[in-house]
């Protein structure tokens, strides 16, 4: 190239710089990286917030799919783009709480690698026993579970899920002890305490989950959040009120690089709060068993840096171990 064009080329690279810097943040497409496959929830939910992002921003909203080990794939590559707004991570307790402990080589720091942007919904965790258990609240399945000979068996999705730790968590709480009994999957987990396999189950809400508690062939105990969840029935009572500090909630939330402009993250909170904002995406999100919410970076940045050494703590007493 002769000098005269890379003069010229320097110019042009110049110019779109300052027309970039001039139209501000974002004046690019955004990506979201969510770390499941196309088609589960959380893709769903990621998939439901472009529309009314767009509106706010601007700009493309594109959903990419990089599934695999846990979400540390695309936790990994989000931790590692350019921390310019434009690469976030529609993630949740898994990639940004728990995947580290279970995998040392993960590839990032949850906390110091991440910038918040804002939650975008929250699921509670039902305590729920078979109908045959001789309990109607927390406080009385404690005491059937102590005068016991045997620990009383739970079901969960498997070693490391929420389900998991919440159980381990709940046992060491209440003094009791419990036989974790893991299944493949979540819905082999209902048929599980539903047929009498296993006495408990703490897990999520879900449309079916709610039938079979209204039928009477489950028992909804208590449920995990700090205040009164819409997804539970009117007069569930909260855990913490027999297990003072037992809080536990499924989140999803956009994170992006550390290291974001503060213009960046600020555009892009208000685009997640408007978009859980729309009544339609709120009803579309309680179908899913999630509550459409949004918070502030920090409160999102502070509930992950709480979250790492709480359930480090659980799979370090529990000797919790990955398969």
């Amino acid at each position: 190239m002769s000098k005269f064009l890379a003069g010229v080329a320097g110019v042009v690279f110049a110019f779109a710089a300052l027309q970039a810097a001039a139209q501000g943040f974002p004046s690019k497409p955004i990506r979201i990286v969510v770390p499941y496959p196309a088609g589960g929830t959380t893709d769903i939910m990621a998939r439901a917030l472009q529309e009314p992002m767009q509106k706010v921003l601007g700009q493309p909203v594109i959903v990419d799919n990089k599934a695999g080990a846990g979400g540390a794939i695309a936790a990994r590559e989000v931790a590692r783009s350019p921390a310019d707004g434009y690469t976030l991570l529609f993630s949740n307790n898994g990639p940004s709480s728990t995947v580290p402990i279970f995998q040392k080589d993960a590839g990032y720091d949850s906390v110091k690698d991440f910038a918040a942007v804002s939650l975008v919904s929250t699921a509670p965790m039902f305590v729920v026993v078979n109908g045959a258990v001789p309990a109607s609240n927390v406080r009385q399945l404690i005491d059937y579970a102590k005068a016991q000979p045997a620990p009383l068996e739970y079901a969960t999705a498997g070693v490391g899920s929420m389900g998991h730790l919440s159980s381990e968590l709940f046992a060491r709480a209440a003094g009791i002890r419990m036989t974790h009994i893991p299944y493949k999957g979540q819905a082999p987990t209902t048929n599980a305490v539903l047929t009498g396999e296993v006495k408990v189950l703490i897990t999520t809400a879900s449309a079916a989950m709610n039938g079979l508690i209204a039928s009477g062939k489950l028992k909804l105990l208590g449920v995990s959040t700090a205040e009164p969840s819409p997804l539970a029935p009117p007069g569930t009572p909260l855990v913490m009120q027999t297990l003072p500090g037992y809080v536990v909630e499924i989140w999803f939330g956009l994170l992006g690089p550390a290291g974001m402009p503060a213009d960046a993250v600020a555009k892009l909170n208000d685009a997640v709060v408007k978009a859980v904002a729309i009544p339609e995406l709120q009803a579309r999100f309680s179908g899913f068993g999630v509550v459409a919410t949004s918070s502030t970076p920090k409160r999102l940045h502070d509930m992950i840096a709480e979250e790492v050494p709480r359930w480090t703590q659980v799979v370090r007493e529990a000797g919790i171990k990955a398969e």
